[in-house]
């Protein structure tokens, strides 16, 4: 057996973990870090210096397997993280702001792709598709931790941004597998692919009705033990394997409807957390870079550059034109209307994750990563300086821009890019106080599940 891999994902951890902490000091996402840890350890950089004789990281299968782990356990996280409550609640213009967030920057998307792609052929059609799926996705750590210092994260406009971004990502998600099960020619029709779709998630909502119950009832008989964690990865692997196997749609929706379904009970943070525990450790750091890794700049040409151009410009004025004119049309004034397309602005670790997938069933080369990572810099970086000026007269505060705090409720990877918070540690150690304290009963008092709790 070849141990190189256990070398390569020392070099990993340790390189995203650096990179991730320089990058939380200067004000930006710490998955930025981990992209541009990826992109340094990798062939991108290495490469052209050493003629390929030296690259201190490889992409190899063992570490798509293990990025593969990374994103069903992201977007596992993100649908746990989904306030059903909230949804429910959030009434026609989250809704609204939503769906002009998704369908401007798509038709935008779509129409900067055109000249680059041309539109002669299902599969060129698929990619012009599939550059404005990209710029759809939504990312609002950034704008959660901007609002929270300026006092408006619970105000209207910080209400409506949280709703809509929820809803964003489920239509998202869904536009995904559509275009994705279109390219895959073993689906037949393209009518079978609504068929699929729409099956996939009438039996997978179906199922997890039923599942709902049993995990109140382990909930109620086991509170507190790692069995219920256990259990649902177990429920998110087999709706990811399903919705890949049987359905030919995205494993990603699967593990994200597996963990919309699990978001509504009593246990849902302490699942949430022990899968975070998995996520941040391993498998979400090797994903983030890995894409750096896969990252190949030798074919950067002015015709990628000026197409960078157009994706950042489309991608940044996509929401801002969508979200703001629906915001418009739902009677907001006119900052309030513009405070909202703002602050869907910033892209994150979705956007890379469907980019990834669209690379991996062939509808994009490697080389159209760059337009997406330079997307999530320059959004991450301006969204939070725009924000604040467009809140100065009314917050008062001052423009320098704080080094935000990843918010768990609107970035599922977030504890991938850093160290826990004071609150998230403290939550923690209650949490395994009331681990400790739990009674288990007497004829499993010896078994290794009823051990304290690390």
């Amino acid at each position: 057996m070849d141990y190189r891999f256990l070398l390569d994902l020392a070099i990993i951890l340790f390189a995203t973990k650096i990179l991730g902490l320089v990058m939380k000091k200067v004000g930006l996402p710490q998955v930025v870090g981990a992209l541009v840890a990826g992109i340094l350890v990798g062939p991108a950089i290495w490469g052209p210096l050493t003629g390929g004789r030296f690259v201190p990281v490889r992409s190899t299968q063992f570490l798509t397997f293990l990025a593969e782990l990374g994103v069903i356990l992201i977007m596992f996280g993100a649908g746990l993280e989904t306030d059903l409550k909230e949804l429910k609640h959030s009434g026609l213009k989250a809704s609204f702001v939503a769906l002009l967030g998704v369908a401007v920057p798509l038709a935008l998307g779509f129409g900067i792709a055109v000249p680059f792609f041309g539109v002669h052929g299902t599969d060129n059609v698929l990619k012009c598709v599939f550059i404005g799926v990209i710029i759809t996705a939504t990312s609002v750590s950034i704008t959660v931790e901007t609002l929270r210092e300026l006092g408006k994260l619970k105000g209207k406009t910080g209400t409506v941004i949280l709703s809509a971004a929820i809803i964003d990502d489920v239509i998202g998600i869904i536009v995904l597998t559509f275009v994705i099960g279109m390219k895959d020619p073993s689906q037949g029709k393209p009518y079978m692919v609504l068929v699929k779709t729409a099956l996939f998630f009438v039996v997978g909502i179906g199922v997890g009705i039923g599942l709902n119950f049993l995990f109140r009832w382990l909930e109620k008989k086991y509170p507190h033990r790692r069995r219920v964690p256990i259990f649902s990865l177990v429920v998110c692997f087999v709706y990811a394997y399903a919705a890949e196997h049987f359905f030919g749609i995205a494993d990603i929706t699967g593990a994200y409807l597996a963990g919309i379904l699990l978001s509504n009970t009593k246990e849902t943070g302490y699942i949430e957390r022990k899968v975070d525990v998995n996520s941040y450790m391993i498998f979400a750091p090797v994903f983030f870079a890995n894409i750096g890794i896969k990252t190949d700049f030798s074919g950067f040409q002015v015709q990628i550059l000026l197409f960078c151009v157009l994706f950042v410009l489309a991608g940044l004025g996509g929401k801002i034109l969508g979200c703001g004119a629906a915001a418009k049309a739902c009677r907001f004034s006119w900052r309030e209307s513009l405070q909202v397309g703002v602050g869907m602005m910033a892209r994150g670790e979705v956007a890379l994750i469907v980019a990834q997938k669209g690379i991996a069933a062939g509808l994009l080369d490697e080389i159209y990563v760059a337009p997406v990572i330079l997307l999530v810099v320059i959004s991450s970086l301006i969204t939070p300086i725009f924000l604040k000026l467009l809140f100065k007269k009314e917050s008062g505060l001052p423009l320098a821009q704080s080094s935000p705090v990843v918010s768990a409720q609107a970035d599922p990877s977030a504890d991938a890019r850093g160290d826990m918070t004071v609150q998230d540690s403290s939550a923690a150690a209650r949490s395994d106080v009331e681990e400790n304290v739990t009674p288990e009963p007497v004829t499993e008092s010896v078994t290794p599940d009823s051990a304290p709790q690390a």
